[in-house]
């Protein structure tokens, strides 16, 4: 039998679940104690202003949110490898990437809260992103867009995308990593596989063993990583960002991890999975796992991590008043960012409506 090609996806994993180093082959930047700190410390923000968000939404004070417990690693990981010129191409989820980029808590609650300036970020490097993308999927393919116009330009930057294990199934995702791998585009896509798609399950969303192995198909670098070890994450995708840059093609990087929260504060995971698989998954914690890590060797104590806390608290109240206190926009700014010249049909609505406001309606 003639084999016209074999292929091997790597599975990367640095510390296991009670942050035991499992490989002596640590990267450089993880023997930076300080910046493993920093790390971990955006980590914990990112768990403050997640419950700190769920509340605001049980309160009547939020929309609709989508809660990012247990992707800590995951997210933040993707956001310290990323240079400040590479692009973010999101879902709607991936929060602590786009806070290790700038993005305030009170242009996500502006976001959730309906108001679309929440999507004007007023940070550097955020500001050049895209905003959340509740499409599934379709953020993938300006991801590509992006990295596409980075080659023709000749600029040495590259197109980050996210999106969930069941997003990596939609054709928005196929498209966009066939023309990375066949226009050989400085592209990283990202599969945030935390188990769930909504209440569909991994095991009955795909019959590919891993869901890395989908970019082979398109001619892409593909590796599994533990998602929720920030170690493995950030070294994966420095790999993946550096091999674009340089030109040599784009990734699939598959982040294992597990969504703890509902799927949105719409939702009711109770309804559909079982106790002791959430259980199990909180034994794989991402905090936990780097907290151990880094007081095994002397660089985190419960004082520090008490005082942090305490930090975040007043950081989080200082962005929930900033958004609580922000005026909301004229009925009338539905009309006046989506057309640089108004249609006739709109100009007569946007007039109509502008009569009633003034009205007091």
């Amino acid at each position: 039998m003639t084999i016209a090609a074999k292929f091997e996806i790597e599975y990367l994993q640095y510390l296991d679940a009670e942050g035991k180093q499992i490989r002596d082959d640590l990267p450089a930047f993880a023997n930076d104690l300080e910046h493993m700190v920093g790390l971990y410390k955006t980590m914990l923000s990112t768990r403050v202003f997640d419950a700190k968000s769920v509340a605001l939404q049980r309160t009547g004070k939020l929309g609709t949110y989508a809660s990012c417990l247990g992707h800590e690693a995951a997210h933040v990981g993707v956001g310290s490898a990323m240079k400040p010129e590479d692009v973010l191409t999101l879902s709607y989820r991936e929060y602590g990437a786009q806070l290790y980029r700038g993005v305030q808590p009170r242009e996500v609650y502006m976001y959730w809260g309906g108001d679309e300036r929440g999507n004007d970020y007023q940070n550097e490097p955020a500001r050049h992103d895209f905003a959340w993308s509740v499409p599934i999927a379709t953020q993938c393919l300006h991801a590509a867009g992006s990295a596409l116009a980075f080659k023709i330009r000749k600029e040495p930057r590259v197109a980050v995308c996210t999106v969930g294990d069941g997003g990596s199934s939609k054709g928005d995702f196929y498209g966009a990593i066939n023309i990375a791998g066949a226009q050989n585009l400085p592209m990283v896509a990202v599969i945030v596989n935390n188990q769930w798609a909504i209440s569909v399950p991994r095991r009955i969303q795909s019959g590919a063993t891993t869901l890395a192995q989908k970019g082979i198909a398109a001619g892409l670098d593909c590796i599994q990583v533990d998602g929720n070890d920030i170690i493995a994450v950030r070294k994966a995708m420095g790999d993946a960002l550096d091999r674009a840059r340089k030109g040599e093609g784009a990734s699939v990087v598959e982040l294992v991890t597990y969504r703890l929260s509902d799927h949105t504060t719409a939702d009711d995971a109770r309804r559909y999975r079982g106790e002791d698989e959430v259980k199990d998954a909180w034994s794989k914690d991402p905090m936990k796992r780097l907290r151990n890590w880094l007081t095994a060797r002397g660089a985190w104590d419960d004082a520090r991590e008490e005082a942090w806390k305490n930090e975040c608290d007043e950081w989080m109240d200082n962005e929930v008043n900033a958004y609580l206190e922000t005026r909301s926009q004229p009925v009338t700014a539905m009309f006046d960012y989506i057309f640089a010249e108004v249609p006739a049909d709109l100009a007569k609505q946007r007039d109509y409506v502008l009569s009633l406001e003034q009205k007091g309606h």
